[in-house]
């Protein structure tokens, strides 16, 4: 399989609340030299975690213990900028298996799903309770069940339904790239291509 398969997932989140995050800061130009998708985790947003000199930045939440969990929840217009797939790769690599957001660019959203991590899409409204809930409790959990479509802020109830490709969710559930996906249905695409030799 191309990646973990997703089904719900349980989790705290890990808040970043700044709007219009391109790729470039998500992982810098510099960092694109590679072709697998194995240590782009290390430089994920590597300007706003680290200094010049390689120390970590203490004010940055990466770097801050106070949060951790599979997923990010970003704020407005999540994944701006060039096209570059590496922005989801390192997103992946770092660990996070859905990224959380009012609105998301379209390429960042389409490579996010090509490699498994779950874009959730919801309403500034519910976005803004996700917020107010990390930062009252860190621990606070989310539960996205992708069968059902919907984020829920666990301490609360609080449910919200997001909306997701047909295909892409039966990919995501099954963890196929869209490779996995032709190969699993080969026999499918044999008897069909033999029809058509008769």
């Amino acid at each position: 399989m191309a990646y973990d398969k997703f089904n719900i997932l349980t989790s705290s989140a890990v808040p970043l609340p700044i709007e219009n995050v391109d790729t470039d800061q998500i992982i810098p130009a510099r960092f694109l030299k590679a072709t697998k998708r194995e240590g782009f985790g290390d430089n994920l947003f590597r300007d706003w975690r680290y200094n010049g000199d390689d120390t970590p930045k203490a004010d940055f939440v990466l770097n801050d213990p106070t949060y951790s969990g599979k997923i990010l929840v970003g704020g407005k217009n999540f994944g701006s900028g060039s096209s570059r797939e590496h922005a989801a790769w390192a997103v992946y690599d770092y660990g996070f298996r859905a990224v959380v957001s009012s609105f998301f660019a379209d390429i960042f959203k389409g490579n996010c799903l090509n490699i498994g991590v779950l874009p959730v899409q919801v309403s500034p409204e519910f976005a803004a309770k996700i917020f107010a809930a990390i930062e009252a409790d860190p621990t606070t959990e989310l539960e996205i069940n992708l069968p059902e479509q919907t984020i829920t802020l666990k301490a609360t109830g609080d449910k919200e339904s997001f909306d997701i490709n047909g295909y892409k969710k039966n990919n995501m559930i099954n963890g196929f790239d869209d490779i996995d996906y032709l190969s699993n249905i080969k026999d499918d695409i044999v008897t069909f291509a033999e029809k058509q030799l008769i």
